[in-house]
């Protein structure tokens, strides 16, 4: 899919997957009613079990999801080191999973395009085996990312590091690249903005309608002091019908702080619906009409969108998602995988 992308837009793209430490779900309760009776709310398989009879929190599920982590990204490294990502057979990748005859048909088009121009560079000997060409044909860079939501979780994953650029000791969260701090969890006086300014890691934060400008400023000037360019990324998600009434006021916001952040827009959290049956899903065309409104409000306030996150599944369950950001001529693409839950 990443692939696409760059040939499409002819635009580098950098692969983060939200996958080794996902586990935790944010909740507005601690506990809610079932069958009469209160009982804790799921959090997450970090935390507790899906099944009411599994609700109580066990500390021990700490030590399975960093097992698991561990082994999910091993495995991954080892699909990549096994030519999995090799672009030199790309007549091998299989798009059974795309139903649509007319968009698979595109798909197909693309990869033959593709080997046609790589058997150009073979022929011309553009393709040596030794180059660094080859290298970024044969192999991707894959990073990793997650929401810093359970705090015991990450500070045992946190470690005093030299800095690659300026080999400083600074402190990094060796669980993932990226972590974003979540829309319920950014108050400026609490312990999770507390951990976010202390980590050198790249950082998100999600800002939805209820975030008010002096607090963006705050926030910012908090986790990112040096305003360093790119070291924080701005995940908007208002939902459809509040896009206009609060996009440009965070953008002036911005501005004035004289900070230069990475606009992402998650059209999809903000657009959540529950079914007469109590399922969580989200309407397309809500989803195209929030980004559709997001794109249109930076340009009319002469700010750029640099990113949009989706969330899609070829299967019948809310799992495969990935996420796009653009920043100075380079798209980040992030792709992963979440729970059916």
């Amino acid at each position: 899919m990443s692939l696409v992308i760059i040939w499409g837009s002819r635009i580098p793209v950098v692969r983060i997957a939200r996958m080794c430490g996902q586990y935790a779900k944010p909740r507005s309760s601690e506990m809610e009613m079932y069958e009469g009776k209160e009982i804790h709310a799921f959090r997450g398989d970090i935390i507790n079990g899906y099944e009411p009879t599994d609700r109580k929190p066990d500390p021990d599920r700490l030590l399975r999801a960093y097992f698991h982590s561990a082994a999910t990204l091993n495995y991954v490294r080892s699909i990549i080191g096994s030519g999995f990502a090799d672009l030199h057979n790309p007549d091998k990748w299989s798009l059974h999973h795309v139903r649509s005859k007319g968009t698979r048909q595109e798909y197909q088009t693309i990869i033959d395009r593709l080997t046609d121009a790589l058997n150009f560079m073979k022929t011309i000997g553009a393709d040596f085996p030794s180059s660094s060409l080859s290298n970024s044909l044969n192999s991707i860079d894959l990073f990793m990312s997650h929401e810093g939501l359970i705090l015991d979780y990450e500070q045992c994953l946190t470690r005093l590091l030299k800095d690659p650029e300026t080999g400083n000791l600074k402190w990094y969260n060796v669980g993932a690249h990226f972590l974003w701090v979540g829309d319920r969890t950014r108050s400026i006086d609490e312990a999770h903005i507390e951990y976010f300014r202390g980590i050198r890691n790249p950082i998100g934060i999600k800002v939805g309608p209820s975030m008010q400008s002096d607090e963006l400023k705050k926030l910012l000037n908090i986790v990112n002091p040096d305003k360093e360019i790119g070291k924080v990324t701005l995940i908007t998600r208002y939902g459809c019908d509040n896009v206009e009434k609060f996009l440009p006021g965070h953008i002036k916001a911005v501005k004035e702080s004289g900070h230069v952040v990475v606009w992402t827009c998650d059209p999809m959290h903000g657009n959540t619906k529950k079914t007469s049956s109590g399922v969580k899903t989200r309407y397309f065309n809500s989803i195209i009409e929030e980004l559709s409104k997001v794109i249109h409000t930076h340009k009319n306030n002469e700010s750029q969108l640099n990113g949009v996150h989706f969330e899609l599944t070829g299967e019948g369950v809310t799992g495969k998602c990935f996420e796009v950001i653009m920043y100075n001529g380079v798209v980040i693409y992030s792709y992963w995988m979440r729970s059916s839950q």
